[in-house]
């Protein structure tokens, strides 16, 4: 499989399959394809992942196209301003990302749910506490809400990060929530009670512009209901 990422703003990627090369993506990723793919929708591994992928924000079932008779070409388009990323997942090299970072990858790909060790950090981290794994082979394409910002993080290094901005970081990081110091700074200081807290070794993927932030600003324009 050869890729194409295009676009800036809003990017999509376009990848181009050898003959009986599969992609993988929920319900509604695909943007445009050629005739030749073939689209199956499968629970992929049975009700119990489905159910999995279900509880950490993806839909039940995902759809599996395939390139049949040649060559065939399929595009995945962002969903909102941003950037679009590929990943190389193996064993010892997996990804713990935001519910909607997924977009497409190949068929080698395993999303999971990824329950954080610690349960304060998905009560107050606000994205953190059901996150998704993605493990197996291949290459994963994730959506990122506006620029990305990459940090490599040596063991025991720590970077706080305030809320929603934390895209995507290795498994091999440790994530916890810390609460901000001082009433005054908890209560005055705009920024919120917690702090996410990332410690290394690996790497972390931060997004400038989460979708969680827009909403919150753009929520005193609508308006209210009776």
């Amino acid at each position: 499989m050869k890729y194409e990422i295009k676009g800036e703003t809003l990017p999509v990627v376009i990848c181009q399959l050898e003959a009986g090369e599969k992609m993988l993506t929920e319900g509604g990723g695909m943007s445009w394809m050629s005739s030749n793919m073939k689209m199956e929708t499968t629970s992929n591994g049975g009700v119990g992942k489905a159910l999995g992928r279900m509880f950490a924000g993806e839909k039940l079932f995902q759809n599996i196209y395939t390139a049949q008779g040649g060559p065939g070409m399929i595009a995945f388009a962002s969903s909102f301003p941003g950037s679009i990323r590929a990943f190389e997942i193996s064993p010892g090299n997996e990804l713990i990302c935001q519910k909607s970072v997924f977009l497409a990858g190949e068929i080698g790909i395993d999303l999971s749910v990824f329950f954080n060790k610690k349960i304060g950090s998905g009560l107050f981290g606000g994205e953190g506490f059901v996150m998704q794994k993605l493990s197996g082979n291949g290459i994963v394409f994730g959506e990122f809400d506006g620029h990305v910002i990459e940090y490599s993080l040596k063991a025991g290094q720590q970077l706080i990060v305030d809320t929603g901005h934390l895209a995507a970081m290795s498994a091999t990081c440790n994530m916890e929530i810390q609460t901000v110091p001082g009433m005054k700074n908890k209560f005055l200081g705009g920024e919120g009670l917690f702090n996410t807290v990332i410690t290394g070794p690996g790497h972390v993927w931060l997004q400038t512009m989460p979708l969680s932030n827009v909403a919150g600003v753009l929520r005193p324009y609508f308006p209210s209901g009776n």
